[in-house]
């Protein structure tokens, strides 16, 4: 059972104003670009637009939000953990907080259209799925969710034989024909999908950044040549990992190097000046951290992390 001060250790007041910012942020793209012309954000925040539509007013966005969110962070908090789970939390409050604000409080009208795009469900679909897209993205990088489906994608997909991303997928898929079907106009949830695709979009550029590194596999004869070559012309670390042919049976050696899309044409010349019979191939990589010393890659399709000569599938 962790204690308070562990817990306190876990958080940061940096992340809770970050998250104060992007819950703000979430809010302000649903409730003034989607619910005003009765689109739908995708996973609870969808869910929770499309109840508050076919129920008495006094059920509102703001209260569902509430509602449907914390129980799935709460369920989840053995999987995800405290500090994930209380970041989470608090970013669903301040969404629904910012939501109520928006539709109750302040002096802005966004019952029946927007206040900047109006009724034109394209304008409302893309900037609504663009700002909220961002809200969500801030969330990630600063340590939690603002949406409860990604915890039940994370503990249900692996039961029902299914990823994470063919989880949240459907579900999405099953509130638009839900929205479809109770609204008898198919018009608005096809949008919805436009802003979804906008939204996810979004979440990626604001977690993984606008221009991604390239992570590099070098299989070659002349491993610490080439390792002395690239670090002397780019000033960074090479990780080298031992390999064995699978035709030849021979014993190899694989250089990881990680450069950005700039340097490619360079390395590449480089490398074939010193083993013109070096192969490579070349992925997205997401994020590079760097601890003591330490090269951390994240790539983005196949989660591989390569650490000082270590390889971790």
């Amino acid at each position: 059972m962790p204690t308070l001060t562990s817990i306190k250790n876990q958080l940061s007041l940096r992340n809770f104003a970050m998250l104060t910012i992007s819950g703000l942020i979430n809010a302000f793209g649903v409730t003034v670009f989607l619910s005003p012309v009765s689109l739908y954000d995708g996973g609870i925040s969808g869910t929770s637009m499309l109840l508050a539509q076919i129920t008495p007013d006094y059920m509102t966005l703001s209260l569902f939000l509430l509602l449907l969110n914390i129980p799935l962070f709460l369920f989840g908090l053995k999987r995800q953990g405290i500090a994930f789970t209380v970041y989470s939390v608090y970013a669903v409050t301040i969404y629904s907080l910012g939501a109520w604000l928006i539709t109750d409080v302040l002096p802005i009208d966004v019952s029946i259209a927007s206040p900047f795009a109006g009724t034109d469900l394209l304008l409302c679909a893309v900037f609504g799925g663009l700002i909220s897209g961002i809200g969500s993205g801030l969330t990630i990088r600063n340590g939690g969710a603002i949406d409860g489906v990604e915890v039940l994608a994370v503990i249900f997909a692996k039961k029902l034989n299914m990823t994470v991303g063919t989880f949240v997928m459907t579900y999405n898929v099953m509130v638009y024909i839900a929205a479809g079907m109770l609204s008898g106009n198919w018009i608005l949830p096809l949008y919805s999908i436009v802003a979804y695709y906008v939204g996810l979009n979004a979440v990626d550029f604001i977690v993984e950044g606008i221009d991604r590194s390239k992570g590099v596999m070098i299989i070659t004869d002349k491993a610490d040549e080439v390792c002395a070559a690239l670090m002397d012309a780019f000033a960074c670390g090479t990780t080298k990992i031992a390999a064995k042919g699978g035709f030849s049976d021979a014993d190899k050696t694989m250089v990881y190097f990680v450069v950005n899309r700039f340097q490619i044409a360079r390395m590449r010349n480089i490398v074939h000046s010193i083993d013109p019979r070096a192969f490579m191939t070349i992925s997205e990589v997401a994020d590079v951290f760097k601890s003591n010393s330490s090269l951390y890659a994240f790539q983005s399709e196949n989660s591989v992390c390569c650490r000082t000569g270590v390889s971790y599938p």
